[in-house]
């Protein structure tokens, strides 16, 4: 009889982790709470490293066709002036590719197509986990009763798994930046693929799409829970005196498309991501501010790495160990680097501190901001077959 899998959560790193077991023999339950199996959120960016793992899962081709390479753009100042320039090409020389810009809706389509439907038990809440046996784990999902050699905790950053796992961890905390973000109705005509601005407390950023439209973003610091009653106009208002093709980008939009969220992250660290024969993948396991664009890459990471230990390493519990001494110390690097990037760059509010922050960025080499972006890219995937 083949080992069997519940991963609890069916969002990327859930549907990845799914997808990588699946290819190593194992039988894999996908248990989603939502009604709909769907991803609601607006626009992503996959790296390098995101790119491979999807290539490992076997979806990397039809993501990329469904991609656009963002060649062009970088970092500005509200009026314009270029504080770093980004180049596509020399990134793709580096590692293979440029980084890409799809719908978060498109990857997550991509991803529930490489899984059987069978696989996928959608609208039922795991409402117990927990170790009955060495070697077998139960999950309650309403009346039904999964049981299973593993259990991949993919429940997102609010993960009621984790607060299970580690009762005493304080979980997800407010980063400080509430975000808003939306995909535009139409086509905007745009000069660059990908754009952020910095200002003081506040960032604007946009990636383009292969269909022409664009996602925007726009990260305010304010205290946790500020919502506006016409956040279009809102945006309007703080943003009317920054550059183009800002406007443009906010008229393009529906107002009902605008998502609001306030940005939290696992600031201290968990001191590992198993316990037993369950795991811990993604969010659930690192949650980062998304300043470095490398949560759902992350994500995908967690995701190879545990299927090939899986596949490789004599027990589960031996594979689990190798997951955790590989994973955490990375993913928990990266979460550091995304938080200090983002202090130091929509975050940063004082005067004197962004005048020097961009004299400093006006003339790092470009060659030392490329290596920074390689330290995160360059991970090469192990493979699965």
């Amino acid at each position: 009889m083949g080992k069997t899998a519940v991963v609890v959560g069916g969002g990327i790193g859930g549907l990845a982790a799914a997808i990588g077991l699946r290819r190593i023999g194992w039988e894999v339950t996908v248990v989603e709470r939502a009604p709909t199996l769907e991803d609601a959120g607006a626009g992503i960016s996959l790296a390098a490293n995101g790119l491979r793992a999807l290539d490992e899962l076997g979806v990397g081709e039809a993501v990329r066709d469904a991609s656009r390479g963002q060649y062009s753009g970088g970092t500005r100042t509200p009026e314009g002036a270029r504080l770093v320039r980004m180049d596509g090409a020399v990134l793709e020389k580096a590692v293979g590719t440029p980084i890409m810009g799809i719908p978060r809706s498109t990857l997550h389509r991509l991803l529930c197509e490489a899984l059987p439907t069978e696989a996928l038990l959608i609208g039922s809440e795991a409402s117990l986990v927990g170790q009955i046996a060495p070697g077998t784990v139960r999950v309650r999902c309403g009346d039904k009763v999964l049981d299973a050699d593993l259990v991949v905790a993919a429940d997102g950053i609010g993960s009621k798994v984790r607060g299970l796992l580690f009762p005493a961890h304080p979980g997800p905390v407010y980063s400080g930046s509430t975000v808003l973000r939306a995909i535009t109705e139409q086509a905007v005509e745009l000069r660059t693929d990908f754009e952020l601005t910095w200002g003081r407390g506040a960032e604007f950023g946009h990636i383009a799409f292969r269909d022409g439209r664009a996602e925007w973003h726009a990260v305010l610091n304010l205290p946790a829970g500020t919502r506006f009653p016409d956040p279009l106009a809102e945006l309007r208002r703080r943003f009317q005196d920054w550059h183009d093709p800002i406007r443009a980008l906010l008229d393009a939009t529906r107002p009902a498309a605008v998502l609001h969220h306030d940005v939290r992250e696992i600031r201290t660290p968990l001191p590992s991501y198993t316990v037993g024969r369950i795991a811990l993948l993604g969010d659930a396991a690192h949650a980062m501010t998304p300043n470095l664009g490398q949560g759902a890459c992350q994500a995908l990471e967690d995701a190879i790495t545990l299927a090939a230990a899986l596949a490789t390493e004599p027990t589960v519990e031996a594979a689990l160990a190798r997951y955790d001494a590989e994973r955490r110390p990375r993913s928990q690097a990266v979460a550091r680097a995304a938080r200090h990037a983002g202090r130091m760059g929509g975050q940063l509010a004082h005067p004197l501190a962004v005048t020097l922050r961009n004299t400093a960025m006006r003339l790092t080499p470009s060659r030392a901001a490329a290596r920074m972006i390689l330290r995160h890219h360059a991970w090469v995937p192990p493979q699965l077959h």
